[in-house]
């Protein structure tokens, strides 16, 4: 979704929601999804990372947190605007005998997102460094070969988290949190997801088709793997995957259902 800018220049995330809007941005799209989908599925095979995941029915134990109302704006993007069911999910990897604490790796990684995403991320724009670290309500675009570019908005750091929200234009609706904890001499880094899908073709995609759904797991399983290799250490079995399917969820202070996938 993230259009290029000037030469050497990442685009503007409102850049990002006008393409989307624009009649180009299916084919564009299109064309993306191709060339993504080659090079992270041949990425995948020649990289394998250990996995070990398991899906459940999710409920409300499973819904978003909630974002301060001074960071919700015409432009945000929260899971209430999403289409079909929300999937919680939580990407974890244990680390023996770190070179870094929690805080010190999670100072790193809010510092400049490109080294947890895989080779083939284009850009995150604007990047940060380690002098300036990213606030709530900065903004900033993922952009990849394939549809996963979004436009993204701080809305919780601390010495050991990092969580986005998504905003107008991104193919998902919801939040993502990076984290990090000591735990008796190892570390734990975990990336945990509250989203559905932005739009009715990123619904198909993801939840019907499956494919978009697992291309998501293999770039945060590679972020999980990359957060390891920076901590220094011993991987401790893989990568674990936990999804959670949530049906229903609190809306305009009320439950209304949100819509079932079709069998």
């Amino acid at each position: 979704m993230g259009p290029a800018g000037t030469r050497g220049e990442p685009a503007h995330p409102d850049a990002v929601e006008q393409e989307s809007r624009s009649g180009r941005a299916p084919v564009r799209l299109a064309a993306r999804w191709v060339v993504g989908m080659g090079v992270m599925g041949w990425s995948y095979l020649r990289e394998p990372v250990p996995i070990r995941r398991a899906e459940f029915l999710g409920g409300d134990d499973d819904l978003p947190p909630a974002v301060p109302d001074a960071l919700l704006d015409e432009r945000s993007q929260p899971a209430e605007q999403g289409h079909g069911p929300l999937y919680r999910r939580r990407f974890r990897v244990l680390v023996d005998d770190p070179d870094l604490d929690a805080a010190t790796l999670m100072t790193r990684v809010a510092g400049d997102l490109t080294l947890l995403l895989p080779g083939e991320v284009a850009a995150v724009s604007p990047r940060t460094e380690a002098r300036t670290l990213p606030g709530p309500g900065d903004e900033f675009v993922v952009r990849m070969p394939g549809p996963w570019d979004g436009p993204v908005r701080v809305v919780l750091r601390d010495e050991t988290r990092l969580r986005l929200a998504t905003l107008s234009g991104h193919l998902e609706a919801g939040q993502i949190e990076f984290r990090a904890t000591d735990d008796d001499g190892a570390l734990c880094f975990e990336i945990e997801t509250w989203a559905r899908p932005g739009t009715a073709l990123v619904r198909l995609l993801f939840a019907d088709l499956r494919v978009a759904k697992e291309m998501q797991l293999y770039m945060w399983v590679r972020a999980c793997d990359a957060a390891a290799r920076l901590a220094g250490g011993r991987v401790r079995d893989g990568v674990d995957v936990w999804t959670h399917r949530v049906e229903v969820a609190p809306h305009g202070g009320r439950r209304r259902p949100w819509p079932r996938p079709r069998r």
